[in-house]
């Protein structure tokens, strides 16, 4: 095996003295160094118990003979984030996440990288970061939270938000909500429904990136650990190899994140990030191939939101390789493209069992012939808009109602909890797009009081911000064009009808073009003018949700 780039030559002689200044030894300094990207801190329950990962990691490269160096990556919880200023601050960390990532591991030459991510833009901004870095890498999570339980059922974060919700109708008793306080999330890890964090992990097995188990293995398994000390040996293997992630993520490889995502019924978010790392690529997702996708892939898991499942269930089922192995069954999955095992994701698969069909349904029995996840397209968003179908009550897929329509998040929820919202209604929330919010904040605290309330089978929510992946209902986000750039989510107004036909992938503003150009001339765009700091720049910097947020070149 080559040493590392520091190991040999005078003129190197200066780095290595840095290199003995760290208590490193000459044996250290002439193996492979792999870096391993380490998301542990205090704050994000899905991250507190990294530091073990990491170290099961260490571990796994020293046996395969190379020198681990951890480096660290910033994360922030979504969940403690959402319904104030803080949620500005998420999306924006994807492209904070690759940068600094891309920085420390270029700067120091590292020959590997092990990423160690778990929730929310944690994920996409290290897969971002490797495809830019380009050396070996693999990736292992910190895994997901077991269920909570509260009143002999399973439970989930999605459950403590819509209780907030029920106790504003008066459905709920404060001593129910502090029983969910203190039951719905039970351990560390990413919280346990299909949300943000967990479809993301579950993408980069997919994307041949993850070691099988890497999705859905539980945080608080003695398993996970063994699955990131093989990750620590598997980087060494690719490393001899010289196989690197722009070999693994490939338009094939996309393709199936995107199949496997309408399986799966994956959070909205994966329309935003599949499209940002496929760009890092030199790969281009277009939104209407999603539709295209999802037409020929059926549903066959329901995890929460959508369902009473939850990532543990998925897990004892069979897992990732157990829904790809069933696709394959309808040639749906490119299996000759490469992943980090060295082996192609067929290989990987092969003999994957569906342990239980109730979880994972076989294909000629699905939750629905097309996938979990829609685009959406008409003159109130030209350039598209995403829900999540498969946690959209029936009755909802086919709506039309009065637009009632807020230029902010706080604004809505204030209208939404003072029971002011009816039947029948389309809530419309804008200025809270990528450069409008800043940030493109989730919208789970309205869509939760939305359901909490009883009307998620009767009230649509459209916006051009997002949703979190515990949302559930008829929330339709992304509209782009966004307000602040001059879509026309910006013209709406109060008792406008809103017509949505999710099945046939529609959305319309019924007004005419005459009277939409009328109100172009008539109405002021908003523009915030107090935004300071990182999250100024980013609003000058950032794309449409439609090109995934991503920052423009």
């Amino acid at each position: 095996m080559s040493c590392n780039f520091f190991c040999e030559g005078v003129d190197k002689a200066p780095q290595r003295s840095l290199f003995n200044a760290l208590g490193m030894t000459k044996e250290e300094m002439e193996r492979p160094l792999v870096g391993i990207v380490s998301s542990y801190n205090e704050i994000v329950p899905g991250h507190m118990n990294i530091d073990k990962i990491v170290e099961a990691v260490k571990q796994g490269v020293i046996m395969a003979g190379g020198t681990p160096v951890v480096f660290p990556a910033i994360a922030v919880c979504d969940g403690i984030a959402m319904g104030h200023k803080g949620m500005k601050y998420s999306l924006v960390t994807r492209d904070l996440i690759a940068d600094s990532t891309e920085c420390m591991a270029l700067a120091h030459s590292f020959d590997a990288l092990v990423m160690v991510p778990n929730c929310d833009k944690n994920v996409p901004g290290l897969l971002m970061a490797a495809a830019r870095v380009n050396v070996p890498t693999v990736f292992v999570s910190g895994g997901p939270m077991l269920a909570g339980h509260v009143k002999g059922r399973k439970t989930s974060l999605s459950s403590m938000f819509e209780a907030v919700g029920s106790y504003s109708a008066g459905s709920m008793t404060l001593e129910d909500v502090e029983e969910f306080e203190n039951k719905a999330c039970p351990t560390c890890g990413s919280c346990s429904g299909m949300y943000t964090a967990n479809s993301m992990n579950c993408l980069t097995e997919v994307l041949g990136m993850g070691l099988a188990g890497n999705g859905t293995i539980p945080a608080v398994y003695s398993e996970r650990l063994k699955l990131a000390k093989h990750a620590g040996m598997a980087v060494m293997d690719m490393y001899r190899k010289n196989i690197r992630p722009r070999d693994i993520l490939t338009k094939e490889a996309f393709e199936n994140a995107v199949t496997a995502d309408m399986a799966l019924g994956c959070s909205t978010n994966s329309m935003l990030h599949l499209p940002a790392i496929a760009n890092e690529c030199g790969i281009k997702i277009e939104l209407d191939k999603v539709n295209e996708i999802s037409e020929r892939t059926p549903n066959i898991c329901h995890l929460a939101p959508a369902g009473h499942a939850y990532m543990e269930d998925l897990n004892e089922a069979g897992g990732v390789y157990a829904v790809l192995n069933e696709l394959t069954k309808k040639n749906l999955i490119h299996t000759e493209v490469m992943t980090v095992t060295g082996k192609t994701l067929g290989e990987n698969i092969k003999g994957a069992i569906n342990k239980n069909h109730d979880i994972i349904r076989p294909l000629d029995n699905p939750y629905s012939e097309t996938g979990g996840i829609a685009v959406l397209k008409g003159n109130l968003a030209p350039d598209r808009c995403v829900v999540k179908r498969s946690a959209v009550a029936p009755e909802m897929l086919v709506h039309k109602g009065p637009a009632r329509v807020f230029d902010s998040e706080e604004e809505a929820i204030t209208v939404i909890r003072s029971g002011k919202i009816k039947a029948g209604d389309v809530v419309v929330i804008r200025y809270e797009g990528p450069a409008g919010g800043p940030g493109m904040r989730e919208m789970l605290s309205p869509t939760s009081a939305i359901a909490g309330m009883g009307l998620d089978k009767d009230v649509a929510l459209i916006t051009d911000g997002r949703f979190s992946g515990a949302t559930r209902g008829a929330a339709i986000g992304h509209v782009s064009p966004e307000a602040v750039n001059g879509g026309p989510i910006a013209y709406v107004k109060d008792g406008d009808i809103i017509s949505i036909d999710i099945p046939n992938y529609s959305i319309t503003l019924e007004i005419s073009d005459e009277e939409m150009e009328s109100r172009k001339k008539t109405k002021e765009i908003k523009k915030k003018t107090d935004i300071t700091g990182y999250l100024k720049r980013y609003s000058q910097m950032v794309s449409s949700a439609d090109k995934g947020a991503i920052i423009n070149k």
